[in-house]
């Protein structure tokens, strides 16, 4: 394999879109995901969210913003999710 490849290859692994809930934690963020699921009974979709620490090394990001996230080591106990980039800055009121 060429060595160009291996460079170029993007880390495997889960990653997700959500929402800036935290900001308050030194190099750290709470980010919620949100996603559709159909009720297997009623036949209803439902939203569920999980909350997640994510590794923030550089950027500024505030609370509303979407990110896009991913799987990575663990950081620390809590964290092994990493920012991507930004998706969508919150809007200024």
């Amino acid at each position: 394999m060429n060595n160009n490849n291996l460079l170029k290859r993007e880390k495997k692994g889960r990653s997700f879109l959500g929402k800036v809930v935290s900001n308050t934690m030194h190099k750290t963020l709470g980010v919620v995901v949100e996603r559709k699921v159909k009720h297997p009974i009623l036949g209803k979709y439902l939203l569920r969210s999980k909350k997640y620490s994510v590794h923030n090394e550089i950027g500024t990001f505030n609370i509303g913003d979407m990110v896009s996230i991913r799987e990575c080591k663990p950081v620390s106990k809590t964290k092994a999710w990493e920012v991507v980039d930004t998706i969508a800055k919150a809007k200024e009121i």
